[in-house]
């Protein structure tokens, strides 16, 4: 079941290869999450060294979680914190190598529930041009006057 998608990305970036990856979420974030509490707009995702084990790690960033309202008081609470991703370090490694390039950035796609867990579908994504959203939109529209008259047919 699909909680969250980031709609923007798709309009933004050419996605070119996507990951899963397990979030590390507290309690009473896993209660707000399954009733729709977050917003993927504006959250991306980097790889960096973890101080402890000099490892590297992915960490999703401003992703915001709104409070779970029957948590009751949590002071400090911050809905945009960084988030840890599960994922195999072969797979950490291979994203870093793949993001090194200019251009590359590491996004999430959606959020959903995968049995009991929850899932986050990461992306690589190399922006688009002005002109390449242009065409984008003016193809969606195409495609739609056509269904259109087809149906009207």
């Amino acid at each position: 079941m699909i909680l969250a998608e980031n709609k923007k990305a798709h309009f933004d970036y050419q996605i070119l290869q996507s990951w899963e990856a397990g979030l590390v979420l507290a309690g009473y974030e896993v209660k707000a999450v399954r009733a729709g509490q977050i917003s993927l707009k504006e959250s991306f995702v980097v790889i960096n060294l973890n101080p402890k084990t000099k490892r590297p790690e992915a960490r999703l960033l401003n992703c915001h979680i709104n409070k779970y309202q029957k948590a009751g008081p949590l002071p400090g609470y911050d809905p945009t914190r960084s988030r840890r991703l599960l994922l195999h370090q072969k797979e950490i490694n291979s994203i870093y190598g793949k993001i090194q390039p200019k251009g590359l950035t590491l996004l999430p796609l959606r959020v959903y529930t995968k049995g009991t867990k929850i899932k986050v579908a990461i992306g690589l994504g190399r922006g688009k041009k002005q002109f390449d959203k242009r065409a984008a939109t003016k193809k969606r529209e195409v495609d739609r006057t056509l269904k259109r008259k087809l149906k009207n047919q």
